[in-house]
């Protein structure tokens, strides 16, 4: 059996043991997917995978072949209203359990984490998720933020939160990604969590140290001279510190006055999960290692982590950081090779489906992807597997359900390979870009 027909009959297998039990993932359960439709709730869940960009009137003659007996658009949104809205988290968590992680060193794994922003079909009702008019857009537009985890040597999503624009928070985010996958995790690797500058608070430090994980956060200059206490920051900095984080400012009741200068107040706006509101004088002992690094003549970085000096260098730690631009080209990928802002709802309940659906779909090329053989060549560079055409292929394949001949994915895949051309780098462009409306999609 090719490797991409065991992938897609694990994906299956989990559609089939859900739709065996659809009750647990009904609205109403007594009643919902009890008669016999002309959409089973098998389909509902296999459908919004394997959707593309067109109508959803193309899209469901597309996936039932063209049959003049298709359900009509408003049967399936009746249909698809049924279906609880984390239902198909639930279905990418238990895929993704089919699949161990690949190591990092032999014992880690490393994870990215970053934000990604997806504009659908205005409406001012959700004001959760509505901009007005603004330099923008003159009508307005509506938007939700996913804050993801990524593993970077397996290449593929581990979680997601989905939140609404208005009510994006980063910082929790992560520390409840965090504390999920601690809860979620099999894996005897050790989790490092790598986050860009936005994600700096010691909550997410907190969350990351009480789940026995690492952690590696950029943060900006004038957070790094806050952290350390320094006005100006020197070239080079790899030190190791400790803060002392209390939501009191009384110095007298300050259980460690010989380290005074550790003290760092937390006022009662921000939120920290690990410091008790009954009482005021807690304290939270936090050791950090802060590092400052060059990386062009005239501009440097800011690191702060917990991983341990004796097995991870500076140098070991700005290669890590680098590493973490891996979760960036898959929202490249994730938006423009599998469509993912090509949706076909107006209901924000709808599009976190979507979404979740999109990670399934993704995961699912990734994999197969990962699998392909490379022939080893003599020849300039090394080479890699041309990811495009590849998650094109694997979603062709992922589209036949009505029992077709399944194509050669792992030939195709192998055919079509770039080079790797290391040290490359380009100037990030700024675009301005205009958040449409995608009401044709619904017809």
């Amino acid at each position: 059996m090719n490797f991409s027909v065991s992938v897609k009959n694990s994906l299956i297998s989990e559609i089939d043991a859900m739709s065996n039990t659809p009750e647990l993932f009904c609205n109403n359960p007594n009643k919902d997917f009890t008669r016999l439709r002309k959409i089973s709730f098998k389909d509902m869940l296999m459908f919004p995978i394997v959707m593309e960009g067109g109508t959803l009137r193309h899209e469901l003659y597309k996936y039932f072949d063209y049959d003049s007996k298709t359900l009509s658009n408003s049967a399936y949104c009746q249909q698809r209203n049924k279906i609880k809205v984390d239902t198909f988290k639930t279905l990418f968590h238990r895929f993704n359990n089919h699949y161990a992680p690949k190591p990092y060193k032999g014992k880690y794994q490393l994870m990215a984490a970053d934000g990604c922003t997806f504009s659908f079909t205005r409406n001012p009702a959700d004001t959760d998720a509505y901009y007005g008019p603004d330099g923008k857009s003159t009508k307005g537009f509506n938007q939700v933020h996913t804050v993801a985890l990524y593993d970077l040597e397996s290449e593929r999503y581990v979680d997601a939160i989905i939140q609404p624009i208005r009510k994006k928070n980063e910082f929790r985010a992560l520390s409840e990604l965090i504390d999920a996958y601690a809860i979620r995790n099999t894996s005897p690797l050790t989790p490092i969590f790598l986050a860009d500058r936005g994600f700096f608070a010691y909550n997410v430090f907190a969350h990351a140290i009480e789940n026995n994980a690492y952690f590696l956060i950029r943060i900006k200059d004038q957070n790094m001279k806050r952290l350390t206490g320094c006005e100006v920051l020197t070239d080079l900095l790899d030190n190791d510190i400790t803060r002392i984080l209390s939501r009191s400012k009384n110095k007298k009741k300050h259980k460690h006055p010989e380290s005074e200068n550790s003290y760092r107040y937390i006022c009662k706006a921000v939120r920290f999960d690990y410091l008790s509101p009954e009482d005021i004088y807690d304290e939270y002992i936090v050791n950090l290692r802060v590092l400052r690094f060059k990386i062009t003549e005239d501009s440097y970085e800011n690191i702060v982590t917990n991983l341990p000096r004796n097995e991870f260098s500076s140098e070991d730690i700005k290669q890590l950081y680098h590493r973490r631009w891996g979760i960036e080209t898959s929202f490249c990928k994730l938006k423009h090779v599998i469509g993912t802002g090509n949706f076909h709802s107006k209901k924000r309940e709808y599009i976190t489906q979507e979404i979740w659906a999109r990670l399934i779909l993704y995961n699912f090329c990734s994999i197969i992807t990962q699998h392909a053989a490379i022939k080893k060549c003599k020849r300039k560079y090394e080479y890699q597997v041309n990811f495009t055409v590849a998650f094109n292929a694997c979603h062709y394949y992922i589209r036949q359900h009505t029992g077709e001949k399944p194509p050669n994915i792992e030939s195709l895949i192998a055919q079509n390979i770039l080079p790797i051309r290391p040290n490359r780098n380009y100037a990030r462009q700024d675009r301005f870009q205009i958040p449409v409306s995608f009401t044709y999609r619904f017809s």
